[in-house]
């Protein structure tokens, strides 16, 4: 049984809801134990699951937050720098599957999110799944 850090920036908290509830239901259906770590906004949760990679405690990770466009360049910023760190990670080993939605509006969001809709939430901890099984393969 592998244990599965869900790192959540608590923006959006109905949207991350919906998010958690996908991840947590995937992770939980392959037998797996999944706990849930909040963290301020999307660009902490790259060093967040830094942090707790360093520890051993977890065997992969699912990024969970919301990035709505707004009227100034932030938005690209936070869409951007988050999704870069978390391919770094990935890129050194870090099982990680990025559910960050990044998206124009609510409604977007909310299409995304909801687990019977596109449960971008859900497919974030399959794809976080898929690297740990990866990973153990060419371990061996």
């Amino acid at each position: 049984m592998a244990k599965v850090l869900i790192v959540e920036a608590r923006f959006y908290e109905a949207f991350n809801d919906m998010l958690i509830e996908g991840a947590r239901s995937v992770v939980t259906s392959a037998g797996h134990e999944a706990e849930v770590l909040t963290v301020p906004g999307a660009l902490e949760i790259p060093g967040a699951i830094a942090l707790a990679a360093e520890t051993g405690e977890y065997d992969a990770f699912v990024a969970i937050g919301v990035v709505i466009r707004g009227e100034t360049y932030h938005f690209e910023i936070v869409a951007g720098e988050s999704a870069r760190a978390i391919m770094a990670l990935t890129m050194d080993g870090i099982a990680i599957g990025n559910g960050i939605l990044t998206v124009e509006n609510e409604a977007q969001a909310l299409v995304r999110a909801d687990p019977t809709q596109k449960d971008k939430g859900g497919e974030a901890a399959k794809a976080a799944l898929a690297l740990l099984d990866l990973a153990q393969r060419f371990e061996a």
